[in-house]
């Protein structure tokens, strides 16, 4: 690749498709569901401060989170029963996510290089913030398995059931407090939700 096409890859985002083994009645692109985590991730560091009276950076929280897979931009979407597999996949796919780490680094001068580091992968420095994203990401994948069952689709049932029982053996407060009081309304429609009033 060219030197300074990092930003460029970026807008690729979109041409990633995620849920390749499951029929999907509307596809979700990479860069949507960045966008999603970014949210959920954000809101979980706001619970944390506000409801549990914690310190963490949710804007940081938000920046991992729109970061947190764009190595899939070169490796693609891997689905997640084949990345975890068997301990032998899973460590040769966090090597190729590696890979593809220092390739969009490359396309960045060093001065800049340096801002990107740790966000594209997990550093052991932010592990914290890290657990929160995770959480935020599983969390991302629930809303899509209720958005597909509300469209009748039933071929993420199963998916649905895995993500929700992942997401509490995480034991993190804020990824449970949000299923608690946020994800109910997702299964709403926008007359019941309220929306409707504005």
């Amino acid at each position: 690749m060219k030197d300074n096409h990092f930003y460029a890859m970026l807008s690729r985002m979109k041409y990633i498709n995620r849920w390749g083994l499951m029929r999907n009645t509307r596809v979700e692109n990479l860069s949507e569901h960045s966008l999603e985590v970014a949210f959920v991730a954000h809101a979980l560091g706001i619970i944390n401060n506000e409801i549990y009276g914690g310190k963490v950076n949710a804007e940081r929280l938000a920046i991992l989170g729109m970061y947190h897979d764009v190595t899939e931009i070169i490796t693609g979407d891997m689905p997640t029963p084949v990345k975890y597999y068997s301990p032998v996949i899973r460590n040769a796919y966090k090597e190729v996510e590696h890979v593809a780490e220092e390739q969009m680094l490359s396309g960045l001068p060093i001065n800049i290089r340096e801002r990107y580091k740790g966000v594209l992968l997990e550093t052991e420095e932010e592990e914290e913030l890290w657990k929160m994203v995770h959480a935020a990401d599983k969390i991302s994948a629930y809303i899509k398995c209720i958005e597909e069952r509300k469209t009748g689709n039933t071929d993420f049932a199963e998916a649905e059931k895995t993500i929700y029982k992942a997401i509490c053996d995480m034991n993190i407060r804020e990824a449970d407090y949000f299923m608690k009081e946020y994800i109910p309304a997702y299964a709403m429609t926008l007359d019941e939700s309220g929306s409707s009033q504005l």
